[in-house]
């Protein structure tokens, strides 16, 4: 492993500092305060390596930082960022920064100072995939066992303590992130490897990732408050025994910006190779509120048509593609979502049986919960199969038969689920905003049929203790400033900020 070079370490004390001298007039130096400032050849972090460690616990003063190349935190090390930090991720190297198990990061930003990793590139010029992204590796379960992160990085992840802790990410933006290391390994904006619920990670947004935005991969970590705006894939992914709680989200789709792989607000598979393989996936999201394609860009109603990226398309190898589904579960997930509100996506729901999965039976079950949920402006209501765009039953997520409605529409109209599928968008009553790229209201107007709820929390699965007993549909109270917890620390026109 390279090792630090050329490393200064900057101590701020009111005290003065003594030099000993020996008889040979050699230099002694005090051994340097792990918890003071690093800085890397001024306000450069890293080296360029692919293998910068950081082993020991270092404290980044506020300011504004050029990250080099992929910095591992490693087992035992902190590293924490003070609030209002910006930090500027490295295109040429690929940057990216890397919690390994056993370290941890402390980003803990704030309402009026938020943490910001974002592009090195100048305005009008930054794209998805500018820099790398933001991996944490944690110890906590999933069905895989221990394994090597997605996109790239050496690290592991997975284990058996589902409460440990990798630290804090709160008040954070990560923006233009995800540069493909290889075809299809892209890192996300936040990638989560069996992070553990010891872990805060609160007030996060990714923008433009060239990947997903939020990615766990296992793990029992639990979130409040999380926006997903215009990203390449798919905004939250689930995967290989994720099992935590998430309230309070916000999904933003840009009609010209999708991914070869068909991009889906949510995105749920339990494992692809096994996918009754324990622990089963089985996150449980409310009050999200995610907003599609079809509202937002008249022309964009050819649901099947691919589009072109615009400023956006990264030209890095990343292949365009085409939206799809508001929520996918497939593969054996259990995904469940309460209390939420999507519009304006090709397909509304989409669970399907691949790779021989059983997600359907599940959902009859009641091992998988879609109750007191939204819909506006679909162009179907449902498909059981990956990119068919057909609102006919598929089994085996393969052969369809056009003849019978999806398992998927059946499923969202039972009677008991409570869910509300309406033509049109217009009939929610948001208070769109003029230009979604520069701000984020889609808050619900008064008299909305989102508001002035009553019983949405009485299943078992969201009447535990984190979850905030909140008498409104999707992930806002009303359009009044005091229940936009959007404002302040987040930005809806990254590509034109002056950082």
């Amino acid at each position: 492993m390279k090792q630090f070079k050329n490393l200064a370490i900057l101590l701020i004390s009111s005290t003065s500092l003594f030099l000993t001298l020996s008889c040979e007039k050699e230099t002694v130096t005090p051994t340097p305060d792990p918890t003071e400032q690093i800085i890397f050849e001024g306000n450069v972090i890293g080296n360029g390596s692919q293998e910068f460690e950081i082993k020991e616990s270092h404290t980044i003063k506020r300011g504004k930082y050029l990250l080099k190349g992929w910095i591992y935190i490693t087992d035992g090390a902190t590293l924490t960022i003070e609030p209002g930090t910006i930090i500027k991720g490295d295109k040429d190297t690929k940057a990216a920064l890397i919690v390994e198990t056993g370290g941890k990061l402390i980003a803990q930003g704030s309402e009026n100072e938020p943490i910001i990793f974002t592009s090195n590139q100048p305005v009008g010029s930054r794209k998805p995939g500018d820099w790398g992204g933001l991996v944490i590796c944690g110890k906590a379960k999933n069905n895989k066992g221990e394994m090597i992160i997605e996109g790239g990085p050496r690290s592991k992840h997975g284990g058996n303590n589902d409460e440990d802790n990798s630290g804090v990410i709160s008040y954070v933006r990560i923006e233009f992130a995800g540069y493909p290391f290889k075809t299809d390994q892209e890192i996300n904006g936040l990638t989560m490897g069996s992070v553990g619920s010891g872990t805060k990670i609160d007030h996060v947004q990714v923008s433009y990732s060239n990947d997903d935005a939020f990615e766990w991969f296992g793990g029992t970590v639990n979130s409040k408050y999380l926006i997903a705006l215009n990203n390449w894939d798919d905004s939250f992914d689930t995967d290989a025994g994720f099992t935590g709680k998430i309230q309070f989200g916000l999904v933003v789709t840009n009609p010209k910006i999708a991914d070869i792989s068909r991009t889906n607000g949510f995105e749920s598979d339990n494992n692809s190779d096994a996918p009754n393989q324990q622990p089963i996936t089985t996150p449980v999201f409310s009050n999200i509120t995610i907003i599609g394609p079809v509202g937002q860009d008249p022309a964009y109603l050819n649901t099947t048509a691919y589009i072109d990226g615009g400023v956006y398309n990264p030209n890095n190898g990343s292949k365009l593609g085409q939206h799809q589904a508001a929520i996918q579960i497939r593969r054996g997930s259990n995904l469940s979502l309460f209390n939420s509100v999507a519009t304006g996506f090709p397909v509304g729901i989409a669970i399907c049986n691949d790779k021989g999965s059983q997600t359907q039976q599940a959902a009859t079950a009641g091992n998988l919960k879609f109750q007191n949920n939204y819909f506006a402006g679909m162009t179907i209501l449902g498909t059981d199969k990956d990119g068919s765009y057909k609102d006919a039953l598929s089994t085996d997520a393969s052969a369809i038969n056009e003849a019978i409605e999806s398992f998927s529409s059946s499923f969202f109209k039972q009677a008991s689920n409570s869910n509300i599928n309406n033509s049109s968008i217009a009939s929610l009553l948001l208070k769109l905003p003029a230009n979604p790229s520069v701000n984020g209201n889609w808050l619900p107007m008064n008299g909305s049929p989102l508001l002035n709820k009553s019983n949405l929390f009485t299943d078992p699965k969201v009447s535990v203790s984190f979850f905030d007993k909140v008498n409104f549909i999707g992930a806002f109270r009303s359009d009044a400033a005091a229940d936009n917890w959007t404002l302040k620390w987040t930005n809806f026109d990254p590509q034109n900020a002056i950082y």
